[in-house]
């Protein structure tokens, strides 16, 4: 046993920057659509999860194996390594800084209206006008905050902080899971594909792939490469360190689905507003439930929300000099700029648990570029050399590039309906 454990905080120690994706993909994005989807449709879509992650550890490994065998990072590389690289990189650019400030609104809205529900427990009265300045005051605050400790550069054990709280509501996830497990016929028959006859089932699919297949994981994969200082001698290591990372994303993702099918589908509970996802945490919380959700939830936003924001200034700065800079004016603009756009949602007072879910959706249409490019530049003599993927991956990434144009299209017919 003592060895066990042993291995296991090794293999922890190993992970690098799979942790820090793993953080960027697992929000409050996956929780609201594996929660939703559960109550929803049970097991049914786990399918979708599955095939989602495994092509993410497909495309994690490819912009892995580019960061290690070339020293460069991705938007640096499309820029002077592709021909029109500049148009390409911009494009890149702007697809993922828009999509995540959409995210990025949608995840201040379901934190701040998350208090809201709070508030509202404890003080009956509140009218609806009420809540509303309640949520946008929230989400000012919880902004700025953010928007405060990334200029002031000492964020870090703040992460570190927000990472144990997002994990003890995974292992909550999870404990809840094992204590109302669904029959595991019941599970094993969400491995077989299948589309529930409801006009929500696509928009669900597009989501789980936006939220797993996250495409700002994989371009800023090379640049934490880069910082680690892994080199052409750690192959195997950025190998080991995407298995983990996908395979963590699974498992995360599906034993929450798996412990709402259990908790609200088999007793028909539907979830339209935040605080209806406690019953999934009743079983291993009891009245404490509503405590450690919320604190879950609101640690989960958060930690999505520090990358969220960083991302424009961090890709300008890797589409101008291939590396991450921090500090700078154009940061203090850039993370203001984007703390400003999040207020959008909640000033426009939607519904938080669609909205939320319909944001994630916004994240694939980018995605068959994202992948595009790498499969291009993975396949360059003049890139890699003898370090070319053979045929078997470079057919994987081929996969992955037709799944993420299929589920692209889903996920325009999908919001086309719902808008």
């Amino acid at each position: 046993m003592k060895n066990f454990f042993k291995t296991i905080l090794r293999w922890i120690a190993l992970v690098g920057p799979g942790l820090f994706c793993l953080g960027f993909t697992i929000g409050t994005g996956s929780v609201t659509s594996m929660v939703k989807s559960g109550s929803q449709y049970g097991t049914t879509l786990l399918w979708v999860l599955a095939i989602s992650a495994f092509f993410t550890w497909v495309m994690t490994d490819a912009y892995g194996r580019f960061g290690i065998a070339t020293g460069d990072t991705a938007i640096h590389g499309v820029k002077t390594r592709l021909r029109g690289g500049r148009v390409w990189a911009c494009i890149l650019i702007a697809g993922l800084v828009v999509s995540q400030w959409i995210s990025l609104s949608s995840i201040l809205n379901i934190t701040s209206n998350a208090v809201s529900e709070v508030l509202y427990l404890c003080i009956p009265s509140l009218t609806p006008a009420a809540s509303y300045w309640i949520v946008l005051g929230m989400a000012v605050l919880i902004a700025g905050t953010v928007w405060f400790v990334l200029n002031r550069g000492n964020y870090g054990t703040f992460e570190k902080i927000l990472s144990v709280l997002v994990t003890l509501m995974g292992l909550a996830f999870i404990l809840s899971m094992f204590i109302e497990l669904p029959p595991a016929g019941t599970i094993a028959h969400g491995f077989i594909p299948s589309i529930p006859d409801s006009p929500d089932a696509r928009l669900f699919i597009a989501a789980f792939v936006g939220t797993t297949m996250s495409s700002p994981t994989f371009v800023i994969r090379p640049m934490i490469i880069k910082s680690k200082g892994w080199g052409a001698s750690d192959g195997r290591l950025q190998r080991r360190d995407a298995i983990v990372s996908a395979s963590l994303t699974f498992i995360i993702s599906a034993s929450i689905m798996i412990c709402a099918a259990g908790v609200l589908f088999t007793r028909g509970i539907k979830v339209e507003k935040v605080l209806d996802m406690i019953y999934v945490l009743q079983p291993v919380a009891g009245r404490f439930a509503v405590a450690l959700f919320v604190t879950g939830l609101l640690s989960a936003g958060l930690s999505s929300i520090f990358p969220i924001m960083m991302l424009a200034p961090e890709l300008i700065s890797d589409y101008r000099e291939g590396e991450m800079k921090t500090g700078t004016p154009l940061f203090k603009i850039l993370t203001g700029v984007a703390a400003l756009a999040g207020l959008t949602i909640p000033i426009l007072g939607t519904q938080p648990v669609i909205t939320q879910i319909a944001s994630q959706v916004t994240l694939v249409f980018v995605l068959p570029l994202v992948i595009l490019v790498m499969i291009i530049l993975l396949n360059k003599r003049s890139v890699m050399g003898e370090k070319r993927p053979g045929w078997v991956f470079s057919l994987l990434m081929a996969l992955a590039f037709v799944f993420a144009c299929i589920v692209s299209y889903t996920g325009v017919v999908a919001l086309g309906k719902l808008l």
